[in-house]
């Protein structure tokens, strides 16, 4: 389909665990039983940054999509505000793939999974455990948690575990719970320190919104044993690899690493930075080519009814 399609906007609440993830559904209007994406993003992001632009233009193209936040950020439920768990996230995914299963209004025999950043991660570990997927997509995937954490100056490393220590106590005295950012400014404390890290949160966020940018200490050894892209070599469905040649966050050499190790893998790479991928001219190029591989792999977006 290449004409612009009308969509609407619905929010759903999904089942998780002992809780819910708030999502929005877009479905395309006048299309019978569209094929669906389910969109998730990155390290303590939520969908209103940014994701509905990429799902906008998915839907507008007769795709349906589900974009959804994790449980314990936003508007979400869960009880560890704030707090990373890649295999709570994961089980998030599993949530949402089985929840597009029982609508009669989506073909789920169509299903893709879509995620940047963190997210791109969890895509590569649920498109492994889902050979059934029509398609995924990674964009700017964090792939090697170990990787990344190598590359950490001694200095900064040594200040991150001290603040995992304090938190760790912090839990056993049951005392108040040691934060940190996930962004800060070159040379600060915080998850990520890179240039365009922390402005790049921010100008992900909706005007007259505000990035809520802490999480528990405790996250610090999951994130750096998190490593999805070995997963890449079980991937059955088709994958693209959308790569940031510049990223601050990913290192782009450990994730050509592994996406290559895709059976049915496309890599493509970028010039612009990771936090570059949503807006302006990156993120028009991003959505043609993502376009152009769901399409590709879907098929048209179901049989227009009659108006």
């Amino acid at each position: 389909m290449t004409s612009e399609q009308t969509y609407r906007r619905t929010t759903v609440s999904i089942p998780s665990g002992n809780s819910f993830c708030s999502a929005w559904l877009y479905l395309p209007e006048g299309v019978s039983s569209p094929p669906v994406v389910v969109l998730g993003h990155g390290m303590g992001a939520t969908r209103e940054m940014r994701l509905d632009a990429f799902a906008e233009r998915f839907a507008s193209r007769g795709i349906a999509c589900i974009a959804f936040t994790y449980r314990n950020f936003g508007d979400s439920g869960g009880d560890r505000r704030q707090e990373i768990h890649p295999r709570q996230q994961l089980q998030d995914w599993e949530a949402v793939l089985a929840h597009v299963r029982t609508r009669t209004d989506l073909d789920s025999e169509r299903v893709a999974v879509w995620g940047t950043s963190f997210g791109g991660g969890h895509v590569i570990t649920i498109a492994s455990r889902h050979p059934e997927l029509a398609a995924a997509v990674a964009q700017c995937p964090f792939t090697d948690g170990l990787a990344t954490a190598l590359r950490q100056r001694p200095g900064e490393s040594l200040r991150l575990q001290s603040l995992l220590v304090r938190d760790l106590l912090a839990t056993v005295t049951r005392r108040a719970p040691v934060t940190l950012p996930f962004a800060a400014k070159p040379g600060g404390v915080a998850i990520m320190t890179a240039e365009d890290a922390l402005p790049g949160y921010e100008a992900l966020m909706p005007a007259g919104e505000t990035f809520v940018n802490h999480t528990r200490a405790r996250v610090i050894p999951r994130l750096a044993s998190y490593r999805p892209g070995r997963r890449a070599k079980k991937v059955a469905p088709p994958i693209l690899f959308c790569v940031s040649s510049t990223d601050s966050v990913a290192p782009a050499d450990v994730t050509l690493k592994y996406a290559h190790q895709a059976p049915r893998g496309v890599v493509k790479t970028y010039d612009a930075g990771h936090f570059a991928f949503y807006l302006g001219e990156p993120f028009e190029q991003l959505v043609a080519d993502q376009l152009a591989f769901f399409e590709e792999h879907l098929g048209l977006a179901g049989t227009a009814d009659e108006r």
